[in-house]
């Protein structure tokens, strides 16, 4: 979709659907999941389920969330909502400025490339999305408070991934995967943290980078 398709696309929306829209981009944003249509009713006073699907479904028609009407939570912004179109169109970009080795660089700063951070990950920029990390339960993971984690969006993780889960209290936690016969056991990268044992956790995503703000 063209910049010129997605200034139409939410030029087009209702009050309603963008404050809609607003709150989904806010809910994903701060947890890492959709909102479910009880939770998007709740906030605006929606009671009837098919109040909120008529919305849902006119935001898909429009072009600025795909969703599975059979799954619960299965609602994700498409480019055109997120806003990631950048004015170069090249994603973010820094300078690379050659490689270090004993604190010196090889190449001058002055003949430096560019290099796309969204390239290290996918493709896709869709199937990622970027949480800040609140707590220390990933501490010896090189995980700390304030840093923000890349996360791939996928339902499945090999034992020992760390992933973002979401726990039989419908909440979200950052920890190491290991499925087991009765659910999945969350552990901490914290020795002075207990691991969690959940009967019905779900992968949401898995991590596949980390980045922190020294100053």
């Amino acid at each position: 979709m063209g910049k010129n398709d997605i200034s139409a696309a939410l030029s087009s929306l209702t009050p309603r659907q963008r404050e809609i829209l607003d709150f989904i981009r806010d809910w994903i944003e701060q947890f890492g999941y959709a909102p479910s249509v009880r939770d998007i009713g709740r906030h605006f006073g929606i009671r009837s389920p098919n109040g909120v699907r008529g919305h849902l479904k006119a935001l898909e028609a429009k072009g600025v969330i795909e969703r599975d009407p059979r799954r619960s939570r299965a609602l994700r912004l498409t480019p055109a909502a997120r806003g990631r179109v950048s004015r170069s169109g090249k994603g973010f970009t820094l300078p690379l400025v050659g490689r270090i080795a004993a604190g010196q660089l090889h190449e001058a700063i002055e003949n430096a490339e560019t290099f796309d951070f969204q390239s290290l990950f996918s493709s896709k920029s869709a199937d990622h999305f970027v949480l800040r990390v609140h707590g220390d339960s990933m501490i010896e993971a090189q995980i700390a408070d304030g840093d923000y984690v890349i996360v791939r969006r996928q339902e499945t993780a090999t034992p020992g991934s760390i992933v973002v889960a979401l726990t039989d209290e419908n909440e979200a936690t950052l920890k190491y995967w290991y499925p087991t016969k009765r659910g999945a056991k969350l552990v901490p990268a914290n020795k002075r943290m207990a691991p969690i044992f959940v009967k019905n956790a779900k992968v949401l995503g898995v991590v596949v980078g980390v980045v922190r703000k020294l100053a």
